[in-house]
């Protein structure tokens, strides 16, 4: 039996895009497609087959320390990010503000997808999720640059709905209106998860 089930479930991708100077601005550019290496996305800030630890794995490694970039896609919900501009009190959701990488359409709470789910192209093309990718307040900025004092809404309404971080396992093209297949680690949660948050 593989130790990764392909399910019935497929996601749409409805926007691609890239950061090309987080120190600049988390907003990312808008593309057509691109080719996801092993290194992410040429010209995306987040990209490289490593980068510097941050407050994430702060209770791993000190702040700084080179580790394995698994952050090299910010993938969202285009159906969570609807409940989530409905709850700022804004009409619409533009990708752009959060930084992300890519927007998919279909999968049901997407943020919460099991670590280690793969999300397969037709051409082959492979994202392994990391986890999910907590809301932080560096989108406030841009989103008042749209929609002026609605900004400081957005962490506390994107709580369990920001989506996933993702790495390349296989190389290849993604492109507007591609086909995402999902595959899910077969085994069961881990039963002894309470028990380890509250030790």
């Amino acid at each position: 039996m593989p130790a990764l089930i392909p399910t019935s479930f497929t996601a749409k991708i409805t926007f691609l895009g890239r950061v090309p100077d987080r120190e600049a601005s988390l907003r990312s550019e808008p593309l057509d497609e691109v080719f996801a290496s092993f290194s992410g996305v040429a010209g995306e800030d987040h990209g490289g087959e490593t980068r510097a630890s941050c407050s994430r794995v702060i209770s791993q490694h000190p702040r700084g320390t080179t580790i394995r970039n698994v952050r090299q896609f910010a993938i969202v919900s285009a159906e969570e990010m609807a409940e989530v501009t409905a709850k700022m009190g804004v009409d619409h959701f533009d990708p752009t503000w959060v930084g992300a990488s890519m927007v998919i359409e279909g999968l049901p709470d997407f943020t919460h997808l099991p670590p280690s789910s793969r999300l397969q192209s037709e051409a082959g093309t492979t994202l392994v999720v990391d986890m999910e990718n907590r809301p932080c307040h560096l989108p406030a900025k841009v989103i008042d640059e749209d929609a002026p004092g609605h900004g400081k809404a957005f962490k506390a309404a994107a709580k369990g709905k920001r989506g996933i971080t993702a790495w390349v396992e296989r190389e290849g093209p993604l492109k507007l209106g591609d086909t995402l297949v999902l595959h899910i680690p077969d085994q069961p949660v881990w039963p002894h998860l309470e028990a380890a948050r509250k030790g």
